[in-house]
């Protein structure tokens, strides 16, 4: 038997970098500037350069949710036990489900294993490459130091 079967993968629901091994799309980027909405795939797509290209002429990250493999230490948003980001998302963003999302990533997703039900009622709105992003995404998604 492989034993990659067998290993938790946590996936990064955040991703902003589909050329990063294993990455996945999970959902299409829809709504408006002001109020995006992120409608979920029944089943993730593994990122290839076709599917990429499909984005043009704006970034994938427009697009496209992607996630992959949580980098844990290597991340700015990672304090060594938790994603800071998906705590700031609970703590900051305002609900915008009313029910839990049909999301094809959550039983291996840092967001959900972290934070719950809290997190998927509010990350439909997050958007990775957003030019237009309110103040409150930008402070949001800003790392910030160990400890705070």
């Amino acid at each position: 038997m492989d034993k990659s079967n067998n290993q938790k993968t946590t996936l990064c629901p955040s991703s902003n970098r589909p050329d990063l091994p294993n990455s996945i799309v999970f959902g299409i980027i829809n709504g408006t500037v002001d109020k995006p909405h992120v409608t979920y795939l029944k089943k993730p797509q593994p990122v290839t350069e076709e599917l990429m290209a499909l984005a043009a002429p704006v970034t994938p990250a427009e697009v496209f949710r992607t996630a992959t493999t949580c980098a844990t230490n290597k991340c700015l948003h990672f304090d060594g036990n938790n994603c800071r980001l998906a705590q700031r998302v609970v703590d900051q963003f305002p609900v915008v489900e009313d029910k839990l999302p049909a999301c094809s990533i959550r039983r291996d997703c840092r967001w959900f294993q972290q934070e719950g039900k809290a997190a998927c009622m509010r990350c439909p709105q997050v958007i990775t490459d957003n030019y237009n992003a309110s103040e409150l995404v930008r402070q949001v998604s800003m790392p910030t130091a160990i400890g705070e």
